[in-house]
């Protein structure tokens, strides 16, 4: 979905907050996926970052939003999923801080 709403923001914002929302979502994908493959104990430090990341990428979509280069409706298209991972990942992390924590 992004990539084909990446195709048309204006050019002054493509190549720079554009190629910014790339990498993040790069960064993120890769984040989950290490996060996956790794043990209990291990994981907690990936999905913090994926938390991060994510938070990043939303921040730089607001920016283009609230700059006109990304109309509302692709906004929210973009928006809703993204909530849903941040829920998904949270989630993930409580669960883990649970795991992860020392018995009373």
């Amino acid at each position: 979905m992004w990539y084909g709403f990446y195709q048309t923001i204006p050019k002054t914002h493509r190549y720079t907050l554009g190629g910014k929302i790339d990498a993040e979502f790069v960064a993120l994908i890769e984040a989950v996926a290490s996060a996956s493959f790794l043990s209990k104990t291990e994981k907690q430090p990936w999905i913090k970052l994926a938390i991060r990341k994510l938070d990043t990428l939303k921040v730089f979509l607001l920016i283009l939003w609230e700059t006109k280069s990304l109309d509302t409706k692709k906004y929210i298209a973009l928006s809703i999923p993204l909530e849903e991972i941040g829920k998904m990942l949270g989630g993930w992390n409580g669960q883990l801080t649970k795991q992860n924590s020392p018995m009373p």
